[in-house]
């Protein structure tokens, strides 16, 4: 079939949706151990969501510390921002690789099948314990199941729906959120890789270090103050992701992080003191007696807590360029063993955490056992999971290659058309 676009057109086609490669390293080594360090700050993250006093969460154990929140509070603002990064700064490596079309059906097949499963299969055993505690269940499992699949039964009339009636997504809405976002930004390559757009990023990266932080905070506190707080992590998400994309390999940025990680670790940490005091002295008391405090002192609250997120992610970045840029077989172990700790470790966390809380073992050792147990059985699945070539695409891994070339794109084809149904509900 003869080439129908003149070379002109070809070559504009092409700026527009593929970024500029010419600064682009080979590979960002820093960049998949942040992956795996943020993923694994994840799980003590969740583990300790059992036991926070004044954060809800589907259950808790029955030992509560206010302290607690404080401790996570130094990760908490930032731990979501990196990963949001982290993507879209892959999203930029991989679309300067491979087609649109490799893109799309690549992204759809490494997120969405691994998204089904997890809403079918690990995710109702959560919803279960969940119902248990609460008192509006008083079945087995396998009772659960048949309930849980079936149209008719009013047994989820209270619980949220998600993608289909009572089924949700739960801790998985970030793989919901991941597809979606990329399909966006895929549609606003034209602008991201514009010159107006690459000439505004290269000016904000020449500025004085404050005012550019300022000015990507400003965004992150406007959304914070504007957006209910249970769905503010959605636009959160996508302006990180942008900023990742944008971030890039753009040499400028990366060199003066690693130039200025004293003054970001200072700001950080004065930030974060800050940020200790009004949390426990204004926030907590806010939300117990509403309007008993100014609202410009909510504003300046909120403000630092935005600041936090990006400063966060900053230190982090700037420790991971200046330190941990460096390949090693733990690395490629935990990076192909991060996809599947992530869909598996909260059902765990609430199962184990279920069961360990009828024991009354006292705080520190039903939490000890917790996060062992939890990264235990996520090492055990993980290490069954890579041997078995049929469960690996349900937890985001490539199937080993089939003898027959034909055989393989039989089985992803298949598969493609399995995620199909859950992609258009997305969509719509």
């Amino acid at each position: 079939m003869p080439n129908l676009l003149p070379h002109h057109l070809k070559s504009t086609l092409t700026k527009l949706f593929i970024p500029d490669i010419r600064q682009m390293p080979d590979r960002r080594y820093d960049l998949d151990w942040l992956r795996v360090i943020a993923f694994g700050l994840l799980i003590l993250f969740h583990c300790g969501m059992f036991y926070v006093e004044n954060w809800g969460w589907h259950v808790k154990s029955q030992y509560q510390s206010a302290l607690l929140e404080n401790i996570m509070l130094i990760v908490e603002p930032w731990r979501m921002a990196l990963l949001w990064l982290i993507s879209g700064i892959a999203i930029r490596f991989i679309i300067a690789k491979v087609s649109v079309w490799h893109f799309i059906s690549m992204r759809s097949l490494r997120i969405l099948l691994p998204l089904l499963f997890g809403i079918l299969v690990v995710v109702p055993p959560q919803l279960y314990v969940e119902m248990t505690v609460n008192g509006d269940i008083n079945m087995n499992y396998w009772q659960f199941l048949k309930a849980f699949f079936s149209n008719s039964s009013g047994v989820f009339d209270n619980y949220q729906s998600g993608i289909w009636p009572h089924i949700d997504v739960n801790h998985l809405w970030f793989l919901r959120s991941l597809w979606q976002y990329s399909l966006l930004i895929l549609c606003l390559l034209p602008v991201l890789n514009s010159a107006k757009i690459t000439s505004a990023v290269n000016w904000l990266f020449r500025q004085p270090g404050a005012l550019a932080i300022l000015l990507a905070t400003l965004p992150i506190f406007i959304i914070q103050i504007n957006w209910p707080m249970n769905t503010v992590r959605y636009p959160l998400g996508f302006t990180f992701m942008l900023y990742g994309y944008l971030i890039g390999w753009q040499p400028n940025f990366w060199q003066r992080l690693t130039s200025n990680l004293g003054w970001l670790s200072s700001s950080f940490a004065v930030a974060f003191i800050c940020f200790i005091y009004f949390y426990n002295q204004v926030w907590l008391f806010e939300q117990a007696n509403p309007n008993s405090h100014d609202a410009w002192l909510l504003m300046l609250g909120m403000f630092n807590y935005s600041l936090l997120r990006i400063l966060g992610a900053l230190v982090l970045f700037a420790i991971a360029y200046k330190m941990l840029n460096k390949n090693s077989p733990t690395l490629s172990y935990l990076n192909n063993a991060v996809y599947p700790f992530y869909i598996l470790h909260q059902s765990f966390i609430v199962v184990i955490g279920y069961q360990l809380s009828n024991y009354h073992l006292g705080a520190f050792i039903e939490a000890s056992l917790l996060i062992f147990a939890t990264i235990i059985s996520c090492f055990i699945s993980y290490e069954i999971i890579k041997r078995i070539n049929l469960l690996r695409p349900c937890f985001g891994l490539k199937m080993r290659p089939f003898k027959r070339q034909i055989s393989q794109r039989f089985a992803y084809t298949i598969t493609l058309l399995m995620v199909l149904p859950i992609g258009i509900e997305i969509l719509i």
